[in-house]
C-alpha cells in the first residue's frame, strides 16, 4: 500500500527513452525576422541587395556591397500577445521585452590595381538575436474528454512496442535507473493519480472520477537562440559579388509549465484536484556554413543566390518536475468521506547531451534600383523541415515523427524604399508557410512592415516596426493527453538602429 510522500530525486542521467520532441526541434529550425531597423522595416528582402549588417545572414555576398567601413548597433522592443481559446474559453497576454537586438562591423579594402579585375574584399563581424524567446501563454477550461491522468496512463500502460511499466518499479522509491518513460509512469503512480490493475498485470487506470475536468495551462518561456557571424566577400569586376559566412549559434533557453486540475465528479473517492509542473533549460552551442552570390544582370537590376548549411547543434537539457494532488481515499478506504492526503513528488532529470541537425535553406532573389531614388527587391526561401533530425542514439521514434508530420516549407518576402534627399521610407510584406504537413498544428505565417531612416552624412539613424501572426495548436502535453489551446499569436517590434561610418 502506497505511503504519504514527499520525494526528491535529482541528478538522474538517462539513456534510453528521451523527452525531446518535434517541438523542441523547430526551435531551432525557425528565426524570428530580426536584426536591423532597415532590414525588418522592408521584411527581410535583401537577398539581392546586401549594404546591410543583417543582410549578411540572407546573403554572405552583401558584404561586397558595402561602399565604406561601418559599425552598428540596433535596440529592440520585442512584444508578443497569445489569445488563447480552450474549448470555448479565451484569454490574452501580452508579454514586453527590451534588447540588444544586433551589433556588428564591418571592414571594406578597395583594390585599386588596374592589372586585376578584384576591386574590393570586405571582412565583417555581426551578431543577431535569431530567436527571443520571451513569451508567456494562459489558458483555462473545462475539458469533458481527457484528464491529466491519461498522460501518466499513456507512459505506464503497454503500447504497441512496449511493454507496461512493472509494478515493482514504480513501487520503489529510490530506484535511480529510470528512463524518461518510467519516471513518468512513476510520478503518476506515486502522485495516486494511477493505480495498478492487479488482475491484469502491468497495466494502469485513471485514479481520476470521470466525467468533465476544469483545467489551466500557464507557460513562460525565457531566452533566446543567438548567432555570431565571420564574413569574408569579395566583388569582381562590378557586376559579381561573392561572399562566405561561418555562423556561431548559441541558445538559452527556459520554459516553466504549471497545469492544474480540478472536478467535483465524485464526492468520495480519487483525485479532486492536482497540480504538475515542469521546468524545462536547454543550453548549447552550433555551427553553419553560409555561401552566396550576387549579380548585376544590368546597371538596375539584381539577382542573388544563397545556401545556409544545417545548423549541427550540441544542446544539453534540464527537466525539473513536480507532481501534487488532493483527494480522497489514499490508503484508507474505511475512512474514504472523511480522509484527503495531500502528495507531493519533486523529480529533476540531467539528459546526457545530444545532438541535433536543423534543415539547410536555399535563397533566391531579385531586385530593381531606381538609381538614388529607390528600389525595390524580393527574396524566396525553400527549407525542408522533414530534414530535421537528432542526431544522437535513442531517437529513431522522434525522427520518424518528424519525416512523417513535417515537409517542406517556402518563405515570400517583398521589400521597397523610397528616398527624398536624406530620407527614407520603406515598406515590407512577408509570408512564411508551416512547416507542419497538415498546416494547423503550426499555420502559415504573415507579416507586414514599415519604417524610415535619416542620413546625417557619416550617421544613418534608422526606425522599424514589423507585425506578424500566426496561429497554431498549442498541445498541453506530448502524448496521451494531446488536448490544447488554439492559439492566435501576434509579434510587434519596433527596432532602433545606430549606424556609424568609419
Amino acid at each position: 500500500m502506497k505511503k504519504y510522500l514527499i520525494l526528491i530525486l535529482t541528478g538522474f542521467v538517462l539513456s534510453v527513452v528521451q523527452s525531446q520532441n518535434i517541438s523542441d526541434a523547430l526551435r531551432y529550425s525557425q528565426d524570428n525576422l530580426n536584426g536591423t531597423a532597415r532590414f525588418q522595416s522592408m521584411s527581410g528582402a535583401f537577398g539581392a541587395l546586401g549594404g546591410d549588417f543583417s543582410s549578411l545572414n540572407v546573403n554572405p555576398a552583401g558584404a561586397a556591397v558595402f561602399a565604406n567601413s561601418q559599425v552598428g548597433v540596433s535596440l529592440i522592443n520585442y512584444n508578443v500577445k497569445n489569445k488563447s481559446d480552450y474549448f470555448g474559453n479565451t484569454n490574452a497576454v501580452n508579454n514586453n521585452t527590451f534588447d540588444i537586438n544586433q551589433g556588428g562591423g564591418i571592414l571594406v579594402f578597395n583594390v585599386n590595381d588596374p592589372k586585376t579585375n578584384w576591386k574590393k574584399f570586405t571582412l565583417a563581424v555581426n551578431y543577431e538575436n535569431t530567436y527571443n524567446h520571451d513569451n508567456s501563454l494562459f489558458a483555462f477550461g473545462n475539458n469533458p474528454n481527457h484528464s491529466i491522468a491519461d498522460y501518466f496512463l499513456s507512459y505506464a500502460n503497454p503500447n504497441a512496442s512496449q511493454l507496461g511499466v512493472p509494478v515493482v518499479t514504480l513501487q520503489n522509491f529510490y530506484y535511480d535507473e529510470l528512463n524518461f518513460r518510467e519516471q513518468q509512469a512513476f510520478l503518476g503512480y506515486q502522485g495516486y493519480l494511477i493505480n495498478v490493475n492487479t488482475e491484469v498485470g502491468d497495466n494502469y487506470s485513471s485514479n481520476v472520477p470521470a466525467g468533465q475536468n476544469y483545467q489551466e495551462n500557464y507557460l513562460e518561456s525565457t531566452g533566446s537562440n543567438g548567432k555570431l557571424t565571420f564574413n569574408a566577400a569579395v566583388q569582381y569586376k562590378d557586376r559579381f559579388y561573392f561572399g562566405l559566412n561561418i555562423n556561431s549559434h548559441f541558445s538559452d533557453y527556459t520554459q516553466s509549465t504549471i497545469f492544474y486540475e480540478e472536478n467535483n465528479n465524485s464526492q468520495n473517492s480519487g483525485v479532486r484536484n492536482s497540480t504538475f509542473s515542469n521546468d524545462l533549460h536547454t543550453y548549447g552551442t552550433g555551427l553553419s556554413l553560409q555561401f552566396g552570390a550576387i549579380a548585376k544582370i544590368t546597371k538596375a537590376f539584381r539577382a542573388g543566390l544563397a545556401y545556409e548549411s544545417s545548423t549541427w547543434y550540441t544542446l544539453n537539457d534540464e527537466l525539473r518536475q513536480n507532481l501534487s494532488s488532493t483527494g480522497f481515499n489514499y490508503g484508507n478506504p474505511a475512512n474514504s468521506n472523511l480522509s484527503t492526503v495531500y502528495t507531493d513528488s519533486d523529480l529533476t532529470i540531467i539528459y546526457p547531451e545530444y545532438k541535433l541537425q536543423t534543415p539547410g535553406k536555399w535563397t533566391g532573389s531579385l531586385a530593381y534600383v531606381f538609381n538614388k531614388s529607390g528600389l525595390v527587391s524580393i527574396d524566396f526561401g525553400l527549407k525542408d523541415y522533414s530534414n530535421i533530425r537528432f542526431k544522437s542514439t535513442g531517437f529513431n521514434y522522434e525522427n520518424t515523427q518528424i519525416n512523417s508530420l513535417l515537409d517542406y516549407a517556402t518563405e515570400f518576402r517583398a521589400g521597397a524604399e523610397k528616398r527624398f534627399q536624406n530620407w527614407s521610407l520603406r515598406g515590407g510584406f512577408r509570408y512564411e508557410q508551416s512547416p507542419y504537413k497538415n498546416g494547423k498544428t503550426v499555420g502559415d505565417l504573415t507579416g507586414g512592415s514599415g519604417g524610415f531612416g535619416y542620413n546625417f552624412g557619416s550617421t544613418n539613424l534608422d526606425l522599424s516596426y514589423s507585425h506578424t501572426q500566426r496561429n497554431s495548436q498549442q498541445a498541453f502535453f506530448s502524448q496521451g493527453f494531446t488536448d490544447g489551446a488554439q492559439v492566435k499569436t501576434a509579434r510587434n517590434n519596433i527596432t532602433l538602429t545606430l549606424l556609424f561610418e568609419l
